[in-house]
């Protein structure tokens, strides 16, 4: 089984299922190299292991590439990929991702559709076909499943080519289940297992606009095989018999495609729209003359006169598995008829064959004659009184039913715990008198009407609705945002994060539910202080996985983040573009005015003036200056340097005193300063 994550051909990255089916599950895709998203159908493992199965596929899913056409699902791209469990080559097909609805998903709704909509959207299913069958398409699997429709009302036509690869297999109807589902809309040469054209396509289309008219398929069965059979013997209900708004031109356009036999039907798909068309604009149609008067069943040879026929040939070992198959329908494998065999021999064979019968019947008659006349006649037993079943399990009941010459149809419904299993109701009730073979319902306890609630979070909303839907459940489905704040960084904006109940809890059919839809926003964090590296790795963990860095000119936060956009704690679509500034250290500075200062003042306003260089201090012998004071720098102040370029101060020391003449008798002592010197006595 395929993983979310997935890459397919090298381009197409599996995201998530959005549907499966008896043959195959389809996935959103998104295409790396196109930037697009589509969807991918990839083929069941143990459909793909048969040899045979992958060449036809192949074969068909190129030719369905080919089809280009409004109301066809394009085929991009065709492929197949090594399943890694089972070592198998998986085919695979990429198609147009269409956005809407089945026509199944119409009908299950249990809305009305008007008879004229339900002409438009038969309308879109022959332009597809007529284009198809041009190609030398036949899609054999039309059915309300395989139609799409657009929410601008748009109809496409899905699966073209799978089809076909499917019933070129040797599987047969007893042999899948997957056949169950269409049978409905199976054509009579279908069911016969015969080969088929693109009448037959027709014939599932007649299927198709029926159920479209009534909301209900022209024929229905508890198996494939009684449906089968009726698309071979019975004769449709003329639709209007079903809908009174449906017209004689509508009913006549339905039965003509219903025919039994191709050659009465439609001859193609553009000779079937014309009809409708004419339908649709008050015009006669064509199918008026040719269905009037043929609304009789059509005829069935009996399993004796039919050994000639050509029947499908059914798997025996599947058979033991199907259900009773109604008499006049060949139940073993039989040959079909060679077509290339000499006519003398067929025709002697056949007369042989009438011959004989026509001898059973006389001596048949003629015994029938003596019976009747030698036996009294019996009083034949036509009503019977429904039996007390009541109380009983369904084994039991069912059997009363039978020894009653009645026939069983079992109902499910809610119950409490201790009638599980047991019939709380029957209809008609017991004791009435009722025909000798009439139906009569059982209704069978099933327990407290509880479902299991299924995996929700992941999907989207719509999908998530539409799960619940498909679930049986029909109770109201509120949504609420998730708060920013909670959310997983993980999940997608529309994702559903979280339901109430939750996954796995057995709660009623009614049950409403609330479902956390993800906002994709998460608060911004605090990136202040941080390099960029670490900025960039926190706002990741959160969901934001883009941040735009740019620096300004900032000392003292050099290499630090000192601005963000947005601003911490705010909430943010985690698809945005984080902002952060960066201190970024000057190259240049200023030389301050140093003069007057100490050395030490000096030092100090030198580096907060940003130079990087230590200040070059000379102290000179100067008078006329204050001493230990600056007098004098260079370069001169305001002169802009590299942050490392060197700067001199020269600060003032006062010469020592120049030393003076002794007065005699007092060596040594200096003259008192002012005193007047022997040359001024």
């Amino acid at each position: 089984m395929s993983e979310r994550g997935t890459l397919l051909g090298g381009r197409y990255e599996l995201d998530q299922i959005i549907g499966r089916g008896g043959m195959a599950e389809v996935w959103r895709a998104h295409d790396t190299r196109l930037v697009r998203d589509v969807a991918v159908k990839r083929l069941r493992v143990d459909l793909a292991s048969d040899p045979t199965f992958q060449a036809r596929f192949r074969r068909e899913a190129q030719s369905a590439a080919g089809l280009n056409h409004p109301n066809i699902v394009a085929v991009y791209d065709t492929g197949e990929e090594r399943d890694p469990k089972s070592d198998v080559m998986v085919p695979y097909i990429v198609m147009e991702l269409v956005e809407g609805i089945t026509l199944r998903e119409v009908l299950r709704d249990g809305r009305k559709i008007l008879p004229s909509r339900a002409l438009e959207f038969t309308l879109g299913v022959l332009d597809a076909l007529a284009y198809s069958h041009r190609a030398g398409i036949i899609h054999r699997d039309i059915k309300p499943a395989n139609v799409m429709l657009t929410p601008s009302g748009t109809v496409k036509v899905m699966d073209f080519g799978i089809a076909r690869a499917v019933a070129d297999t040797s599987a047969t109807m007893t042999q899948t289940a997957a056949v169950i589902g269409t049978a409905q809309y199976l054509s009579p040469e279908q069911a016969r297992g015969e080969k088929v054209d693109n009448r037959s396509d027709l014939y599932s289309v007649g299927c198709l606009m029926y159920e479209l008219l009534c909301s209900e398929p022209p024929f229905k069965g508890d198996s494939p095989v009684s449906v089968a059979y009726q698309h071979v013997r019975e004769a449709p209900i003329p639709p209007s018999h079903r809908d009174p708004e449906v017209t004689p031109a509508m009913d006549a356009i339905a039965l003509k495609a219903l025919a039994k036999a191709p050659v009465d039907r439609y001859q193609d798909a553009r000779e079937f729209r014309d009809d409708i068309v004419r339908a649709l604009n008050g015009q006669p149609v064509h199918a008026s003359s040719s269905t009037s008067d043929n609304d009789t069943p059509t005829t069935v040879l009996p399993a004796s006169s039919a050994m000639g026929a050509r029947r499908a040939a059914v798997d025996p070992a599947a058979t033991q598995l199907a259900e009773p198959v109604p008499s006049g329908m060949a139940t073993g494998p039989l040959p079909p008829v060679d077509p290339e065999e000499d006519e003398e021999p067929r025709s002697r064979k056949k007369l042989i064959a009438i011959v004989t019968v026509v001898a059973l019947l006389l001596i048949g008659g003629i015994a029938f004659g003596v019976y009747k006349v030698l036996t009294p006649p019996a009083v034949e037993v036509t009503t019977v009184a429904v039996p007390t079943v009541v109380g009983s399990d369904q084994a039991t009941a069912e059997k009363l039913l039978t020894d009653a010459k009645l026939t069983a149809v079992v109902e499910q419904v809610e119950s409490t715990d201790a009638e599980k299993g047991k019939v709380v109701a029957v209809d008609p009730p017991a004791g009435q008198q009722v025909d000798v073979g009439s139906t009569v319902t059982l209704k069978v306890g099933q327990g407290p009407n509880t479902l299991k609630v299924p995996q929700l979070v992941g999907l989207s909303e719509q999908q998530a609705k539409q799960l619940l839907k498909d679930s049986k459940f029909t109770g109201t489905v509120t949504t609420t945002e998730a708060d920013p704040a909670e959310e997983d960084p993980k999940a997608k904006k529309g994702d559903v994060v979280a339901s109430d109940p939750a996954k796995d809890a057995q709660v009623p059919a009614d049950q409403p539910f609330t479902l956390l839809v993800a906002t994709g926003k998460s608060l911004v964090p605090d990136l202040s202080g941080l390099s960029p590296d670490d900025a960039k790795a926190k706002a990741k963990e959160v969901g934001f996985a883009e941040v735009e860095v740019v620096e300004e000119e900032n000392n003292e936060q050099a290499g630090k983040v000192f601005k963000q956009s947005p601003q911490a704690g705010k909430a943010a679509d985690r698809s945005s573009k984080l902002k952060v500034t960066v201190g970024a250290a000057k190259k240049t500075a200023v030389v301050p005015d140093m003069s007057g200062m100490s050395e030490e003042q000096a030092r100090n306003t030198f580096k907060s003036a940003g130079f990087t260089s230590e200040l070059r201090v000379t102290v000179v012998e100067v008078n006329g200056h204050p001493e230990g004071r600056v007098f004098e720098q260079d370069p001169a102040a305001k002169t802009e340097l590299e942050r490392n370029a060197p700067v001199t101060v020269k600060i003032a020391k006062y010469p020592a005193a120049p030393p003076t003449s002794q007065q005699p008798g007092n060596p040594g002592s200096p003259a008192p300063s002012g005193s007047p010197t022997p040359s001024d006595n």
